[in-house]
């Protein structure tokens, strides 16, 4: 072949070969740009651009009186981008030894030497998020942004701080189970009022686009469709934080005394249902007791005597008994087939009325009277007990609340033994907040209230939402059934088994209650495994009820269990506490008088804190003279036409001058220093037990005696 058409040959096949592949490449580029375009933008989009999520910030759990009882803190987890790109070895190696130390000074888990070499070690491996320390909080974290190499920054300091927030409660153990907690994850737990309340709390979180650039650093693109977080709602509940306190100081004496297994209270307000204390305290295996399940909602038993409530009032309404019936419970024993019912008292009672089978807590008188008239007519019995709520769950916002049960006739479980058995409190279950509304509903003169933990809803300091108080039914029983059963319950503690609770300031009445608690495996057979729950529940004043609350100790050992022993100390101590310290329970003490204050007519004024008394009397249109005045409380001293103030000086470990003042002020300034206080009478303080001056120390008891007995 000549030599011009070999080279014009070459060509052509080079130029072809061109060709084609140049074909090749712009098919590839129409295919990409219009098969599958929408693909690789997608991609490319997923590679530069994403979505995080903007956490809400949930919402406090607050006190009746806006005091924390939950709420989110931050904490940071501190790690180091050891390979960052503004980071030379220079940099690193020159200041490592510095922020070791800096690292080791600040947290005091490590020493420098070893901070040295995990720092050292990773940035030798090229770790891009290496774990400096957990749980920092945010004064730390102040401190660590200043620490050499870190003050730099993320890119060239490699300072990486992430924040996670964490529930703390503040009052730690006060109602912990009732204010509750969630956890993560699709079998978690969701518990308390953290729990119920989980979507108002924990509000909505937001969304936001980030963009990719250069060293990847991502930066927010604000496109117009950015979602901002929104915070989550304030729960505010009903629970009074120095109520609660006493509460759990007085059932944890109790527990303690009587080695108990666990115990709970709870104190109602009457008219609203709103619960202001509840405890659950349970004896772990280190012998502490701590709120581990809140057995006031789950814990559904057999009530024992305090279910003879429904028993007398089954009884009245149907018209077969009246208070000054009698009846014969001879020796404090009686057969129903193979089961003995016994009265505690040895040699039983004799000829009681029907109002001193309730005062004394007669096994043997109710039992009879309820089997005297209701057999033959079991039906009528029970339908009496559901007419009174007890076959339902109360339907609580907290999750959790036990199963009441209320066996019927016919049922496979019921025999010859259980209509006197239910007559005093076995063979039936309830839990202690079933039976607490029960007994809040003859306080409440008939009406039967749900129980109330959350008042309302905040969003930023503004009220959203308010939960009214929910009625479950009108009214329990008839007027008539309602006086005798109160004439029965307050005979209870003016002379029968509460009597040691008694007292001259004020009226109880309620209803105590023991129970035998049968061992699983052998029942009732085996009396050395038999356990006893103590209890007692009522109400407070009696004349004009204002609070309910129930006691209940389950397994008191010592040979020790009868609810009045057991469980009333702990509901006199509320007791006491609330009418000590609540202006509101005395009767008239907020009725407004039209009656001017004339000049030579000053009213008497006791010793006080200075802010509030000037408040009072400013309201009165009183005149005062506080000159030379500059202590927080103050001595009052009345003159004809006005009150003159002198300062009245508390000093710290020393024992303060309270003669002249009202209880509410002592007992709020005693028990801030801390010490026990205990009073005797009404009116103003006449004595108090330790001098004036006297040193004093944490739990020292003082008592205070009032001028009237």
């Amino acid at each position: 072949m000549p030599l011009k058409k070999e080279i014009v040959w070459r060509v052509g096949v080079i130029y072809i070969f061109m060709l084609a592949f140049a074909i090749l490449i712009v098919g590839k580029i129409l295919y990409l740009q219009l098969i599958e375009g929408g693909k690789w933008k997608e991609k490319a989009q997923s590679l530069t651009l994403k979505d995080i999520t903007i956490e809400s910030n949930r919402g406090d759990i607050l006190a009746a009186d806006g005091r924390l009882l939950a709420s989110s803190i931050p904490f940071y987890e501190i790690r180091m981008d050891t390979r960052s790109t503004g980071m030379n070895d220079a940099t690193f190696n020159s200041k490592i030894d510095s922020l070791s130390l800096k690292l080791a000074g600040l947290f005091r888990d490590k020493s420098a030497a070893q901070y040295k070499s995990e720092l050292v070690k990773a940035r030798k491996n090229g770790e891009r998020f290496h774990l400096i320390k957990r749980r920092v909080n945010y004064n730390q974290l102040k401190k660590l942004k200043n620490f050499p190499i870190f003050r730099m920054g993320q890119y060239k300091g490699g300072f990486i701080a992430l924040q996670t927030n964490f529930r703390i409660q503040p009052h730690v153990s006060l109602a912990s189970r009732t204010i509750g907690y969630i956890t993560q994850g699709a079998g978690g737990n969701v518990v308390g009022i953290e729990g119920a309340f989980d979507n108002d709390l924990k509000g909505v979180d937001g969304v936001r686009l980030m963009q990719r650039l250069n060293g990847n650093v991502w930066m927010p693109i604000h496109d117009g469709n950015e979602v901002e977080p929104k915070d989550g709602k304030d729960v505010v509940t009903t629970i009074d934080v120095n109520i609660q306190d006493v509460a759990e100081n007085a059932l944890l004496k109790q527990l303690i005394r009587h080695d108990a297994h666990h115990g709970t209270a709870v104190l109602m307000e009457v008219s609203t249902g709103e619960i202001k204390a509840i405890v659950n305290l349970e004896r772990n295996s280190k012998g502490q007791y701590k709120e581990s399940y809140n057995y006031a909602i789950g814990e559904s038993r057999a009530p024992g005597s305090t279910f003879k409530l429904a028993s007398i009032i089954a009884l009245l309404e149907d018209g077969y008994v009246d208070l000054d019936d009698t009846l014969d419970t001879g020796n404090g024993e009686v057969l129903y087939y193979d089961k003995k019912i016994t009265d505690t008292k040895e040699g039983g009672h004799g000829v009681l009325t029907v109002q001193e089978v309730i005062e004394v807590s007669s096994n043997v008188g109710i039992s009879k009277l309820v089997t005297q008239y209701y057999t033959g007519k079991e039906e009528k019995f029970i339908n009496r007990l559901y007419s009174l709520n007890l076959n339902n769950r109360l339907g609580i916002s907290i999750k959790g609340e036990g199963e009441p049960e209320i066996k019927y006739p016919g049922d496979k479980l019921w025999s010859g033994v259980t209509l006197p058995q239910m007559s005093i409190g076995y063979e039936v279950r309830v839990t202690p907040i079933q039976t607490l509304t029960l007994y809040n509903a003859i306080a409440n003169n008939g009406k039967m209230v749900k129980p109330k933990f959350v008042k309302g809803l905040m969003y930023h300091g503004d009220m959203v939402k308010t939960f009214n108080t929910e009625v479950i039914k009108q009214s329990v029983c008839s007027r008539s059934t309602l006086r005798k059963v109160k004439i029965m319950l307050e005979g209870v503690v003016e002379r029968g088994t509460a009597a040691n609770l008694k007292n001259d300031n004020y009226k109880i009445a309620g209803k105590t209650g023991t129970a035998q608690i049968a061992n699983k495996e052998s029942g009732y057979t085996d009396k050395s495994r038999i356990s006893y729950q103590a209890s007692f529940v009522g109400y407070f004043p009696a004349d004009n009820p204002k609070y309910s609350c129930i006691v209940v100790v389950n397994a008191p050992s010592k040979n020790v269990y009868y609810g009045n022993v057991v469980a009333g100390p702990v509901f006199k101590e509320i007791a006491d506490k609330v009418y000590a310290t609540n202006f509101e329970i005395y009767e008239g003490l907020n009725e407004k008088s039209d009656e001017k204050i004339s000049e030579g007519n000053t009213p008497y004024t006791k010793s006080s804190f200075k802010e509030e008394l000037e408040y009072a009397l400013a309201d009165l249109g009183i005149p005062v003279n506080a000159e030379g005045v500059s202590s927080d409380w103050v001595s009052t001293n009345m003159l004809d036409s006005f009150v003159r103030l002198s300062n009245r000086k508390i000093i710290e470990n020393l024992m303060p001058n309270v003669i002249g003042m009202g209880v509410k002020d002592a007992v709020f300034l005693l028990e801030n220093m801390g010490l026990s206080v205990e009073v005797h009478g009404r009116g103003t303080i006449q004595k108090q037990s330790i001098i004036p001056g006297s040193r004093i120390s944490n739990g020292d008891l003082v008592v205070i005696e009032m001028s009237y007995n």
